[in-house]
C-alpha cells in the first residue's frame, strides 16, 4: 500500500514535526512492514525553480514546432531554453529545471546546442516531474501563485510531500487504504481521527436506478449502485487526483475510472464503472455456469469456473466480479451515461478466483483480505460528488442497495485473559479502552462482551481480541523472558542414527540434498516399476502445489535422480549425492475416513478409523553416483563410479547406523529400477532392508542420465537398534598374515565366501578382506578367483606357523565343503 503523508494528514492530526524515523517506528509497532518512506523533494536533484517566460521565438524548418524562449529564473541574465510545447505564452509562470539537475528516472539536464540554438535547462511538464501522466504540455502556473521567479518550485507543484509504502499482513485488509492507516496512526499517537467515509449518503430507494438481481447472497451479500447521466466524456481528472494516483503506483486513465481507483485507495472500497449504453437489460449477480467464457479488460478470454462470481446482462457475463471487468461493458471514450457499482464479495471466493485465473488485481488483493461491508453507499456518494463536480451530468436520485450482510456476532472475553496470555497486568477498564480505540463496542466488567467493527472481519475469536490488546498496548512492553530449560534425554536413538549416517556419507564424499516429496504420476513408468509393485500406489494430494506433481513419493530415487540430472546439466561431471527423508506408503482402503469435528474429542474407534488411512512414513536413505568416484590428476588415472560403489555406500551407512558387519549380507537380486545383472539386495540379519547397484539402461535413457549411473536405497527404520559395542581388546603380539585365493563358481557371492572363511578360521582370525577378483579361461568356464587377506593374532602369545596354517586350512576347508572352492594353484 502506497500513499502520501499529506493524504493521511487530511484524516489524522499527526504531530507537525514528525520525522521519517518516528513514522517508521509507529507503523512498525502497529504491525506494518515499512517498505520505504521517500521525501518527494529528493526525487528531483538540483535547481527546480519558478520561471517567467519573457520572449518566445518560433523556429521553423523542423519536423515539429520548436520555440526558443528566454525565461527569467531569478538570475542576472535570463535563461535561454529551447522548448517544443505550445500551451504557454509570454508572461506565463512555468517550472524550470536548470543545468546540473536530474529528473526522476535518472534523466540529467545540461546545457547543450539543439535546433541551432543553445538551451540552458528545460521547462517541465507534469509527466516529467512524476506528478501525472499528462504529456500534452508544460506546467503553466496560475498568475496569482505567490512565487517569484527563481524560488523553489517544489512546494508550488506539490513535490514537498512524503510518500509512504507499507506491506500489509493478509489478515488486516482494512490497512490497505488511507482510511485504515490513518485510523491506526490516530490510535498510536492518541490524536483525533476523521473518518472519510462518515459522510451523508442516501439509502436505498423503492425504485432502483437500474434493475439488478443477486442470485447468490453468499458470494455477494451487498450490492449497491448509482447512475449518472450526461457527463462530459472529455473531462480530465483533477491534477490533485492524478498526483495521488501516480504516487500510489496507479496510472491515470479517465475521470470515472480514476475516481473508482481513488476511492479504493482512500476508503479501501473497490468499485466498478459500467457504460450504461453498452448494457443489455438488467444485471444479474450469480455464479458462473459450465462452459461460460468472458474476455476481461486485459484482453484475455477466460473459461469460467462454477465457483466464480460474475455480473451478467442479457448477453451473458460482462464482469468477473471483484477481480476484473469485461471488455464489453467497460468505460470507453465517448461514454456519457455511467452506472457506478460498489458491492461486498466473499473473500474466500475472490481469493480462489484470483488464483485460478492468475489475476491478482488491486481490487482482488483487498477483497481477499476483507473489505468493510458498510462502505458501499458512502463510496458511491463521494464518487458521484467528484464525478459531477468535474464532469457535470445529472444524478439519478434513485439508489440501489441490496443488503444481506450478517451483523457481527458478540465475542465473550474474560477480562483476565489478556493478562494471563500476554504476561502483563491489564485491568478490565484498560482492556475495554484499548478495544474501544479500534472501534469495538465493549460492555461488561469481569466478562466483556465485544462486538467487532465492520472493518475488522479478522476479529472472530477471543484470542484475536487479546492479540489486539498486546498490539495496542505495545509489543515493546512485553518482557523477553526465556522459558525455563527443562531436563532433556538428549537425542533419540533414531536421531543419533540419522546424524551418524549423514556424517559418515559426507565424510566419504557425498553431498546431502533436500528434495520436495512431490512427484508426478508418470514417475513409476519412468522408473520401470512392475504393475504389481506396491510403490506404484501413491498418496494423491487434494491441493497440490503443482498439478504436474500431485503425488507423494514412495521412493527417494525419483526426486533425487532429478536433482542429479539438474547438477549434471549445470556442468558438474562427477556427482555423488545422498538424501535422507520419509517416503509415503498408502494403506489401500475402500472406505473414506470419518469426519472429525472440533466440538468433542473423537472416540477411540473414530481415531483408529482416521489413522487407518494415514500412510506409513518410513525414513529412507538414498545415494546416487555419476562420473568419477576417484578424480584423475597428476597422480594418475581416475576411477569411474560403478555398482560396487553404490553397494559400498550402503555398507558405510549401515556401519554408521551401528549395524555389525556380521549381520550384513549382500547378494544378487532383481529389483526395479536397477539393472537386473548389476543389482544387489542388502540384508540385515536375514531381512531385506534395501537395494543397490547400477540403474537400468532404460531408466537412464528416460531420465537422460549417463551410462553406469548407480544408486542405492535402504530403509533406515527397518534397521535394528545399534547394540552396545564392547571395546576391542588390543593385543600387543604381532599378527600373522596369510593370503588365500579360492577358485569357485562366479555365481557364489563374495560376501558369503568371506563369512565362511571367518567362521572356519575361528577365534584366532582378526580380520578378513577381499583384495582381488580374477577371471580367466584358464580357471574354467563360469569360474573366478577370489583372493582374501587373512590376519591372525592371539591376545596372549605370538602365534606359531603351525597354528596359523591350521586356522587357514580350517577356513579353506569350510569354503570347500560349502561352495566347492579350491585353492588356486594347489
Amino acid at each position: 500500500m502506497k500513499t502520501s503523508l499529506s493524504w493521511l494528514r487530511e484524516y489524522v492530526e499527526l504531530p507537525a514535526g514528525i520525522t521519517a524515523s518516528e513514522l517508521d517506528t509507529a507503523l512498525t509497532n502497529l504491525g506494518m512492514e515499512v517498505e520505504s518512506i521517500v521525501d518527494q523533494a529528493g526525487t528531483i536533484l538540483g535547481d527546480l525553480v519558478v520561471g517567467r517566460v519573457l520572449t518566445i521565438e518560433e523556429l521553423t524548418g523542423f519536423k515539429k514546432p520548436i520555440r526558443f524562449c528566454t525565461v527569467d529564473v531569478g538570475r542576472d541574465v535570463p535563461q535561454e531554453i529551447v522548448c517544443g510545447a505550445r500551451n504557454f505564452v509570454e508572461g506565463d509562470l512555468v517550472v524550470v529545471i536548470l543545468p546540473g539537475g536530474e529528473l526522476p528516472g535518472g534523466f540529467r539536464i545540461g546545457a547543450r546546442k539543439t535546433y541551432g540554438r543553445n538551451s540552458h535547462g528545460m521547462i517541465c511538464s507534469a509527466a516529467e516531474l512524476g506528478l501525472s501522466g499528462d504529456h500534452s504540455g508544460i506546467i503553466v502556473l496560475p498568475a496569482d501563485v505567490p512565487a517569484a521567479p527563481g524560488t523553489d518550485a517544489r512546494p508550488v507543484v506539490g513535490l514537498d510531500d512524503v510518500l509512504v509504502e507499507v506491506e500489509i499482513t493478509p489478515d488486516r485488509g482494512y490497512e490497505m487504504s488511507v482510511r485504515g492507516i490513518a485510523r491506526e496512526l490516530a490510535t498510536h499517537f492518541g490524536v483525533p481521527f476523521t473518518d472519510p467515509a462518515a459522510i451523508p449518503a442516501p439509502g436505498a430507494t423503492a425504485d432502483a436506478p437500474w434493475p439488478v438481481t443477486v442470485e447468490d447472497t453468499v458470494g455477494c451479500d451487498r450490492f449497491a449502485a448509482r447512475v449518472v447521466r450526461g457527463i462530459d466524456p472529455a473531462a480530465q481528472s483533477p491534477e490533485w487526483m492524478q498526483r495521488r494516483l501516480i504516487a500510489a503506483g496507479i496510472r491515470a486513465i479517465s475521470l470515472p475510472v480514476d475516481i473508482t481507483n481513488y476511492l479504493m485507495l482512500e476508503f479501501g472500497q473497490p468499485m466498478h464503472v459500467f457504460d450504461l449504453d453498452r448494457l443489455s437489460g438488467g444485471l444479474v449477480v450469480r455464479r458462473a455456469r459450465a462452459g461460460e467464457k468472458l474476455t476481461t479488460l486485459d484482453g484475455v478470454a477466460r473459461s469460467l469456473d462454477a465457483e466464480d462470481m460474475v455480473i451478467c446482462d442479457e448477453t451473458g457475463p460482462i464482469s468477473l466480479a471483484a477481480v476484473m471487468g469485461g471488455e464489453t461493458s467497460e468505460w470507453q471514450e465517448g461514454t456519457v451515461d455511467v452506472l457506478l457499482e460498489a458491492a461486498h464479495w466473499d473473500p474466500v471466493m475472490v481469493g480462489r478466483t484470483a488464483r485460478r485465473h492468475k489475476l491478482f488485481s488491486e481490487a482482488a488483493k483487498r477483497w481477499e483480505r476483507g473489505v468493510d461491508p458498510a462502505l458501499p453507499l458512502a463510496a458511491l456518494q463521494k464518487a458521484v460528488d467528484i464525478l459531477t463536480t468535474h464532469a457535470g451530468g445529472t444524478v439519478d436520485e434513485r439508489v440501489l442497495d441490496i443488503d444481506n450482510v450478517v451483523a457481527p456476532v458478540a465475542l465473550t472475553l474474560p477480562a483476565s485473559s489478556p493478562e494471563r496470555i500476554i504476561g502483563l497486568p491489564y485491568t478490565s477498564s484498560e482492556v475495554a479502552s484499548l478495544l474501544t480505540e479500534i472501534g469495538c463496542e465493549v460492555s461488561g466488567d469481569e466478562v466483556l462482551s465485544v462486538v467487532a467493527p465492520t472493518w475488522r472481519p479478522d476479529l472472530v475469536a477471543p484470542i484475536d481480541l487479546i492479540e489486539e490488546v498486546a498490539r495496542l498496548g505495545g509489543y515493546n512492553e512485553i518482557p523477553s523472558v526465556l522459558p525455563p530449560a527443562g531436563s532433556s534425554n538428549g537425542l533419540t536413538p533414531a536421531q543419533r542414527q540419522r546424524r551418524s549416517v549423514g556424517r559418515a556419507l559426507a565424510e566419504n564424499g557425498y553431498v546431502e540434498v533436500l528434495s520436495y516429496p512431490f512427484v508426478g504420476p508418470g514417475l513409476a513408468d519412468t522408473l520401470g516399476l512392475p504393475a504389481a509393485d506396491p510403490r506404484r500406489s501413491a498418496v494423491r494430494l487434494t491441493n497440490p502445489l503443482s498439478e504436474e506433481e500431485p503425488l507423494l513419493r514412495t521412493t527417494l530415487l525419483g526426486p533425487l535422480l532429478g536433482t542429479l540430472k539438474r547438477n549434471l546439466g549445470r556442468g558438474r561431471r562427477d556427482v555423488a549425492l545422498f538424501e535422507a527423508g520419509t517416503v509415503f506408503l498408502p494403506h489401500l482402503t475402500s472406505t473414506a475416513p470419518p469426519s472429525l469435528g472440533v466440538d468433542r474429542r473423537p472416540t477411540n474407534a473414530e481415531w483408529a478409523a482416521a489413522n487407518a488411512i494415514v500412510p506409513e512414513q518410513p525414513w529412507h536413505l538414498a545415494v546416487v553416483l555419476a562420473g568419477d568416484i576417484e578424480p584423475a590428476g597428476w597422480w594418475g588415472q581416475g576411477r569411474a563410479a560403478t555398482w560396487a560403489d553404490a553397494i559400498e555406500a550402503a555398507r558405510v551407512a549401515l556401519s554408521a547406523a551401528g549395524v555389525p558387519d556380521n549381520l550384513v549380507t549382500v547378494r544378487a537380486a532383481e529389483h526395479a529400477p536397477w539393472h537386473p545383472g548389476r543389482c544387489a539386495e542388502i540384508l540385515v540379519d536375514g531381512a531385506v532392508v534395501g537395494h543397490a547397484g547400477e540403474l537400468h539402461p532404460a531408466v537412464l535413457a528416460a531420465l537422460e542420465l549417463p551410462k553406469r549411473t548407480s544408486a542405492a536405497e535402504i530403509d533406515l527404520d527397518a534397521l535394528p537398534d545399534a547394540p552396545v559395542v564392547e571395546a576391542v581388546k588390543i593385543s600387543t603380539f604381532p599378527p600373522a598374515l596369510i593370503d588365500v585365493a579360492l577358485v569357485l563358481d562366479r555365481t557364489v557371492p563374495a560376501g558369503e565366501v568371506q563369512a565362511a572363511l571367518a567362521e572356519g578360521a575361528g577365534s584366532l582370525l582378526e580380520s578378513v578382506a577381499l583384495f582381488d577378483v580374477y577371471e580367466s579361461a584358464q580357471l574354467g568356464a563360469g569360474k573366478r578367483s577370489l583372493a582374501y587377506k587373512l590376519t591372525f593374532r592371539a591376545p596372549d602369545r605370538t602365534l606359531t606357523s603351525e597354528e596359523t596354517i591350521a586356522a587357514r586350512d580350517a577356513a579353506v576347508a569350510l569354503t570347500a565343503s560349502r561352495f566347492g572352492a579350491t585353492l588356486r594353484g594347489a
